[in-house]
């Protein structure tokens, strides 16, 4: 056998044998009471917004698109999901200091206006995570709301 023939088939091997070394999904099919909707009014609008852009990578419940069950692609997905909520997770927003909520929520607009978030590579499959100038001013007056809120509850 010629050795090109024996590399690809050494290689095909490889590539089945890692489709059975699937990562944990990140699903806990529950909205907890620190979760960012719990801890400041969100609208509506905005919370529709995030869930379309943010909440895959930044929450507690992701959506799986079908091409998360082929290795790499799974664990690449994985590392991206478990990067993001170290960095921000929604669904416990609850527990960070005040200071932290007001320090993440100027993050997100530092974030949506340098154009870092989305990331880019997840806007390409999830078109619908693309923000529009009306996307980004609705989140903006958003979090402009909720630090004022949150800055009026630590002054209390």
């Amino acid at each position: 056998m010629k050795l090109y023939i024996k590399i690809l088939l050494a290689l095909l091997i490889v590539f089945t044998a890692i489709q059975f070394i699937q990562p944990a999904h990140n699903i806990s099919g529950q909205v907890l009471p620190n979760d960012i909707t719990k801890t400041v009014y969100v609208p509506d609008k905005a919370l529709d917004i995030l869930k379309n852009a943010c909440y895959d990578c930044h929450n507690n419940n992701t959506r799986y698109p079908w091409h998360v069950n082929i290795q790499p692609v799974g664990w690449i997905m994985a590392r991206h999901i478990s990067n993001g909520k170290e960095n921000l997770n929604f669904s416990e927003f609850g527990t960070y200091s005040q200071r932290k909520q007001v320090n993440k929520l100027r993050a997100i607009e530092s974030s949506i206006r340098d154009g870092s978030m989305p990331l880019p590579s997840y806007k390409i499959m999830h078109s619908e995570a693309t923000l529009n100038e009306m996307d980004k001013k609705q989140i903006f007056e958003w979090i402009s709301n909720a630090k004022d809120s949150l800055s009026k509850n630590r002054l209390n």
